[in-house]
């Protein structure tokens, strides 16, 4: 499915009569009529509603929010978390600034951006699901399949919301009052919708893109764990990792390399467990297109030709120092001066430059696009002539989510104002996170010695696959990733252990979009973004001058218009 046919989404919010949740446009306009649900009560009529509901899971829509609302959760999650700064200059896009700098208010519109995208979500799930015991003649599996589909998309959706702000209204497909408040914790319903999917999904669909009972599994999984309720999280990993199929019947499965996650042609690969498809050149004007993560590339003479956001901070770079023996410094000594990656900071493109020497993670270089070093085909990395303001966000660029030059045309939109607009699937769950969670469910329940054994598994990979390499098959830098022995000090402990697990979900999953909410179910956000702030601002004071995270931080703040249009019933996140 091109972007689960996002064109003819609309007739979701058609259907709910004016009833779009958290939207002022309809509040402000009386509407002239509405399209009668019964006229889309057939099976055809279902599943294009369910289209519909599909259509918003990359949080972008052309009759509601662009970037701002992206779930590549390039701000929210990657920014925040300290992987990456805004980039670009501070001009550019001035309302994520103070998201960046822990100083955005409720009155910030990329919040209520945000906001709208996800509510819009979850009223299409619900047109669904209201819809389908109207249906008279259906085929019973194919109406039971749709009510497992949108009931697990309804459960992601308030996922979303729940990590962004928490204490959220949950609504289903009874509400007729959308005056919700937010005064309860919805885990419960989002965990029932879940559930409900995986129980009631078939493992097999035609469209690769649909949520099969696998994929509703893992959904289930991170919602457990992210509520620590990692005895309930166990069976049902284990089975994702024994059993666990894409819906064409594909076993999932690592990648042989860990850089072929980001090339566009494995935007389905078996190691994509849930991505959001995009396509190019289909008639939609881009919008089918990865148009959450436009910004996100070089700025100018390389990929995308625009506009150098999304710069991958100095912490995050130099999080990939390991030691002699290829292990990472879980003591955050990589932060320290003997240990910091050489940068080009400051120096022209025009003079000499020799690339760090050092020994690193070989997961920096497809993470990271730095000077010196081949960035996919484009050639080396140039330096400050691909950087906006080198001064303002410092010298490093993205990579994951940017296409190679030989794909310009294929997986790029061709015609429009940049080529930002790509085919490459943001991976929204990829099948080493869920190997990940294996070992951290066995940190906290099991074994730390099945912990290192899964940890072992991500890292051989590593170790194993193709490095960045010149022309002539050298590797691009000194280096070296080791698995940990059996005994190792990493795993001497449960808090020792933790600190090797979570320094290696940074390292595999870094630039992302997992960082911040990471942080914060650990529970650690505040110790560790202080921390990264600390490094970071000697670098970069222009972004970090003044900033402190606190508590409050944990959950952005409920957007001040929904407040108002919801006449009281939301209240306001502490310290807002």
């Amino acid at each position: 499915m091109k972007k689960y046919l996002k064109l003819l989404s609309v007739s979701a919010v058609l259907l709910m009569g004016g009833l779009y949740y958290g939207c002022s446009d309809f509040l402000e306009v009386n509407p002239k009529g509405a399209l009668d649900e019964n006229v889309l009560a057939t099976e055809a009529g279902a599943e294009t509603l369910l289209i519909g509901a599909y259509a918003l899971l990359d949080g972008t829509s052309n009759n509601i929010t662009g970037w701002e609302g992206a779930s590549s959760n390039w701000v929210y999650g990657s920014i925040v978390g300290g992987e990456a700064n805004k980039g670009s200059d501070s001009g550019d896009q001035p309302a994520i600034n103070p998201i960046m700098s822990y100083t955005a208010d409720e009155s910030n519109p990329y919040f209520n951006a945000r906001w709208r995208v996800v509510y819009d979500g979850v009223v299409r799930s619900n047109a669904v699901l209201r819809i389908l015991p109207k249906i008279q003649g259906g085929r019973p599996a194919a109406l039971a399949s749709m009510e497992a589909q949108a009931r697990a998309l309804r459960g992601h959706y308030h996922f979303k919301a729940k990590q962004m702000w928490n204490m959220v209204p949950y609504l289903d497909e009874n509400t007729t009052d959308y005056y919700v408040p937010n005064d309860r914790d919805i885990w419960p319903e989002i965990e029932a919708d879940l559930k409900f999917g995986y129980d009631n999904l078939p493992e097999a669909f035609p469209e690769i893109g649909r949520i099969n009972k696998w994929v509703a599994g893992a959904m289930y999984a991170k919602a457990l764990i992210f509520q620590k309720k990692f005895a309930e999280a166990k069976p049902i990993v284990e089975a994702l990792i024994a059993n666990g199929k894409k819906p064409n019947g594909q076993k999932f499965a690592l990648l042989p390399n860990f850089g072929d996650n980001f090339d566009a042609v494995n935007g389905n690969s078996v190691e994509s467990v849930f991505a959001w498809q995009y396509s190019v050149n289909d008639g939609s004007g881009a919008w089918n297109g990865g148009w959450g993560e436009v910004l996100n590339f070089p700025h100018t003479g390389g990929p995308g030709g625009c506009c150098g956001f999304f710069q991958p901070s100095h912490d995050f770079a130099n999080s990939f120092r390991v030691n002699a023996q290829g292990f990472p410094l879980l003591d955050n000594s990589f932060s320290t001066p003997a240990n910091r990656l050489v940068d080009d900071q400051g120096i022209a493109a025009t003079a000499a430059f020799t690339p760090d020497q050092g020994l690193v993670d070989p997961r920096l270089d497809w993470s990271v696009g730095r000077r010196g070093i081949p960035y996919w085909d484009w050639g080396p990395h140039p330096g400050i002539s691909w950087i906006r303001d080198q001064g303002y966000a410092g010298p490093y660029s993205p990579k994951k989510q940017v296409y190679k030059q030989e794909q310009t045309g294929t997986f790029t939109e061709v015609g429009n104002w940049t080529s930002g607009w790509t085919a490459n699937n943001y991976k929204y769950i990829r099948y080493s996170d869920i190997i990940l969670w294996a070992a951290e469910i066995e940190i906290e329940v099991g074994s730390l010695d099945q912990a290192r054994q899964y940890i072992n598994i991500i890292r051989n990979r590593a170790a194993t696959g193709e490095p960045v390499t010149f022309d002539d098959g050298t590797p691009a830098a000194n280096y070296l990733i080791s698995e940990y022995p059996a005994g190792h000090p990493a795993f001497a402990g449960q808090e020792a252990a933790r600190t090797a697990l979570r320094m290696e979900r940074k390292l595999e999953l870094g630039m992302e979009g997992h960082r911040f909410f990471d942080l914060v179910r650990w529970g650690i956000a505040e110790q560790e973004i202080n921390r990264f702030i600390s490094v970071e601002r000697p670098r970069r004071p222009l972004l970090y001058e003044g900033s402190v995270f606190q508590a409050r931080h944990n959950y952005y703040p409920i957007p001040l218009i929904q407040i108002d249009l919801m006449r009281g019933t939301l209240t306001q996140n502490p310290g807002y």
